[in-house]
């Protein structure tokens, strides 16, 4: 639960971080992408840990 809340505040504070320089940097956008990979990525590699766990329940 930690990390849960660990990451979710990273997330929140790299988007506030990315609408704070936005206006001021032509960066801004390799920072919303890279903050979108990050969440997909996370997202990606937590489904696919519950499908191999859950298809290793099942055969045991």
């Amino acid at each position: 639960m930690v990390m849960d809340k660990t990451l979710l505040m990273i997330l929140l504070l790299g988007l506030l971080l990315s609408f704070i320089v936005a206006p001021f940097s032509g960066l801004a956008l390799l920072m919303i992408f890279l903050l979108v990979s990050a969440v997909l990525w996370t997202g990606w590699t937590l489904v696919s840990i519950l499908i191999r766990g859950k298809t290793s329940d099942s055969n045991s």
